[in-house]
């Protein structure tokens, strides 16, 4: 069902049992899917003020780094919420040579998100061309365990779902599974 048009989540006795797109219906126990296909069972919380940036350089003081990331702690910008910067370039083949691509997020606090994300943008000056958006923050109304539908982060989705914390240690492999070895 990857890239396709969703007509409906089909629900019965309070569970889902499938997704129907294109008149077709594609069976399932669980749905993991983004919260926008379930609008009904989501809540606005707040919102994320998101900004990609095109630049020629790095960004200062990081060494000439072809990547990096930068987190503004919330106490030295005056606000509740730490903002974030991630910094990938043209040595991971993801812009042209010579080229960075840089993104600045932070929760939005005020009326004016443009302004609470002026000190990430400083960071990156000169900025040949940005991208600003701004979106709902969605999160599940509820555990999602009864109608095995959820939303976010993966660990919580695995609680979610099984009922349990993943455990980390059933996955290491043990000497035999990687060498053929009793």
């Amino acid at each position: 069902m990857l890239n396709k048009p969703i007509e409906e989540i089909i629900m019965q006795n309070g569970k889902v049992i499938g997704v129907k797109s294109e008149g077709e219906i594609a069976r399932c126990k669980q749905l993991i899917c983004d919260p926008s296909y379930v609008k009904d069972r989501v809540e606005k919380v707040g919102q994320v003020i998101r900004v990609i940036c095109i630049l020629s350089h790095p960004i200062k003081n990081t060494n000439d780094a072809n990547s990096c990331q930068i987190i503004i702690p919330q106490n030295q910008v005056n606000r509740k919420s730490d903002i974030y910067v991630c910094m990938i370039s043209f040595a991971h083949n993801v812009a042209a040579q010579g080229k960075y691509i840089a993104i600045a997020s932070t929760t939005v606090e005020t009326k004016e998100p443009e302004k609470e994300i002026r000190p990430a943008l400083e960071l990156l000056e000169p900025i040949e061309q940005k991208f600003v958006s701004i979106s709902d923050l969605l999160v599940p109304k509820d555990l999602g365990t009864e109608s095995q539908t959820t939303c976010d982060d993966i660990k919580d989705i695995y609680k979610r779902m099984m009922g349990s914390e993943f455990d980390f240690e059933e996955m290491k492999r043990k000497k035999n599974d990687i060498y053929g070895e009793d």
